[in-house]
């Protein structure tokens, strides 16, 4: 697996941009965003396809870094986007991912040199969620909230409907030892109380981090999956009284509450060398939040 895998397992925030408008990859990638995910696959329509494949492909021979989003497998565009991905050696997220064997074909065929993040959206994929996160190259699930509430006939920021959905691929990827998962887009934009809302109710059930499709969303994505001010005080304390010690302020300690402190501070400080610069360099610009929206686009 590539050096791109490392930052992929620890990306909170993941930002959408379609492949028909290269004007927006630059300013995608300034964004602030841990990730850019260019996308070739619902925010492009049909007669756009090739077009699309061809900017990301001169993006990407430019020497630029990002996910791209292909055309799921039995789609007329797979086979050329497939191709793409491979020559250039970029992660690659796979939508409607619910079948082991074509993910592991995917592998094959770009000889382990694109990370993949399966993106599960389907019915299907939630039952098979287990053996998409096992699969050899996959190095990180997302959840597709819109496409599988509109399969499911629910609403897509509906979190009672979709607990079972998300529950099933944190319990997953657990089990498959990967990263835990990015949920799905909120997709009302202006509306903050919503942003901050999915956030919590994702990062309670164990996500780690989420797609995003407006650069406005990205600090409130940033700083709601990072460790809290007291989570951190009392990782600290744990950690500071020794494995040895079996009760801290009244609290049992054993050896998953001592992994789990070390899991917060270790989430703190990937987030400080992100922020930093430890991938690319990137940090939020001055008035950003107020720019036009880079992705127009769900999932």
């Amino acid at each position: 697996m590539t050096d791109a895998a490392g930052p992929i397992a620890t990306a909170r925030s993941l930002l959408f941009v379609p492949g028909h408008r290269p004007d927006r990859f630059a300013k995608a990638t300034s964004s602030g965003a841990d990730l850019v995910i260019i996308d070739l696959e619902d925010a492009v329509s049909a007669r756009d396809k090739v077009t699309a494949r061809n900017h990301t492909a001169s993006w990407l021979a430019e020497g630029n870094r990002a996910i791209v989003r292909i055309n799921p497998p039995g789609t007329p565009w797979f086979e050329d986007d497939l191709g793409q991905v491979a020559r250039h050696g970029c992660p690659v997220m796979v939508p409607k991912a619910e079948d082991p064997a074509a993910l592991q074909e995917i592998t094959a065929r770009t000889a382990g040199r694109c990370p993949i993040i399966a993106l599960i959206e389907t019915a299907a994929g939630v039952e098979r969620c287990a053996d998409v996160c096992a699969t050899a190259g996959v190095v990180r699930a997302a959840f597709g909230n819109v496409d599988l509430a509109g399969q499911l006939g629910v609403a897509p920021d509906d979190h009672t409907a979709l607990t079972y959905a998300r529950s099933r691929l944190v319990s997953a990827s657990t089990a498959a030892g990967i990263s835990p998962p990015i949920d799905g887009v909120t997709t009302a934009i202006d509306d903050t109380d919503a942003l901050t809302t999915d956030i919590a109710h994702a990062r309670r059930l164990g996500f780690t981090g989420k797609l995003c499709i407006h650069p406005a969303q990205l600090r409130a994505v940033a700083h709601g999956f990072a460790p809290t001010g007291s989570e951190l005080e009392w990782a600290r304390t744990v950690l500071d009284a020794g494995e040895s010690v079996a009760a801290v302020k009244g609290q049992m300690v054993d050896k998953p509450v001592l992994d789990r402190a070390r899991r917060i501070l270790a989430n703190d400080i990937r987030g400080d060398e992100q922020e930093a610069g430890g991938d690319d360099g990137h940090r939020l610009p001055p008035g950003v939040l107020q720019g036009e929206p880079v992705s127009p686009c769900g999932t």
